[in-house]
């Protein structure tokens, strides 16, 4: 969405706000949101709004001010919370504006768009060779890979973006070119994109290092070579309301023994189970964790996910959970995978 065309100035007249209602061709988006000089909104302005004002004696030439409803809806970037954004969808609010201090209009979120507004910044790993996928990443990095219609990347990016994240890193080097040509700044896709360009290979979560400013408490990292339909939201709820440092999202993998498995205890047996199951959870190369553990290593050093999960295990104050991912996932590191990836993408939804 334009933000743009949402927005008025306070000392137009209301003709040009009936003007800019007219080209919004969508009936639940039609509202604008009116603001002074200093881009302070002070007020929000529909068709129902103008036509009150008519009908109590104002003229379509007088000010924007007259018409305007200063009561109206809206989230504070420093202490807005979900449950907020659940209730404006409940009640059929599609357009709601996100201010900074002092009323400082920052953004205005579709909610018609975007599933909500996750207070997260996100870091994308696609620094790799993709040295399985051979000869296809002679030419092409794996992320830039298509799957569908576009990019293995791009899907996970629209999906962050369908989320309300809208600072993204990317950490790249083979061919980082294509991805950086591909992507620029993402003001196209109304989003800021930064690159973190690796010297040498950084691991996967080492590159967390050369982010110097981030404007939330929590990030997200994640490999940029997996396909899935994962519930941010849901995650982000489940990391915070466990208490944690850090959660990983789990994907479950089921094993069945097609014999009997027999409790032994020497040359005892003390119990057997016929054909058993198991679960086991192995890691979805998504994670989300506080900005702050980033101290926890060296800027430019090589550091893994599992180095930061091995120090906050052995640690007495600090917790790490993990999170059962149940919908869709597909790490795509084989031509295989690739395959299926193209076979799939007809019949889910990302």
């Amino acid at each position: 969405m334009n933000s743009n065309q949402h927005i008025v100035s306070l000392h137009q007249q209301a003709r040009v706000a009936l003007r800019a209602l007219d080209v919004l061709e969508d009936s639940a988006s039609r509202t604008l949101f009116v603001v002074d000089e200093s881009n302070k909104l002070v007020g929000s302005l529909t068709d129902g709004d103008i036509r009150r004002g008519l009908l109590g004696g104002l003229e379509i030439s007088d000010p924007i001010a007259g018409f305007m409803n200063t009561n109206f809806k809206f989230l504070k970037k420093s202490d807005y919370n979900l449950d907020q954004i659940k209730a404006f969808k409940k009640s059929d609010i599609s357009l709601v504006p996100l201010i900074g201090e002092d009323f400082h209009l920052l953004d205005i979120l579709d909610l018609k768009k975007t599933q909500t507004k996750l207070p997260l910044t996100a870091l994308i790993m696609a620094g790799g060779k993709g040295e399985r996928l051979k000869p296809l990443t002679d030419v092409t990095p794996k992320p830039m890979l298509k799957v569908g219609d576009k990019p293995i990347i791009e899907h996970n990016i629209d999906r962050l973006i369908a989320y309300g994240i809208k600072d993204i890193y990317i950490s790249v080097k083979y061919l980082k070119e294509q991805i950086i040509d591909h992507f620029g700044d993402g003001q196209v896709k109304g989003v800021n994109i930064h690159y973190i360009e690796e010297e040498e290979p950084l691991g996967t979560i080492g590159a967390l290092g050369f982010i110097e400013h981030v404007e939330y408490k929590d990030i997200l990292v994640m490999n940029s070579d997996l396909l899935t339909n994962i519930d941010f939201e849901d995650f982000y709820n489940f990391y915070k309301e466990g208490g944690a440092d850090m959660a990983l999202a789990s994907v479950p993998y089921h094993v069945t023994i097609p014999y009997a498995v027999l409790e032994t205890a020497g040359n005892l047996i003390s119990s057997f189970s016929e054909k058993p199951s198991y679960t086991y959870y192995s890691n979805g190369g998504i994670y989300l964790l506080k900005v702050e553990l980033k101290n926890n290593f060296n800027k430019g050093s090589f550091f893994n996910a599992t180095d930061l999960m091995d120090q906050i295990i052995a640690g007495s104050t600090t917790k790490l959970i993990h999170y059962p991912l149940l919908g869709y996932w597909l790490d795509i590191g084989k031509h295989n995978d690739l395959m299926k990836a193209q076979e799939d993408i007809k019949h889910i939804k990302l």
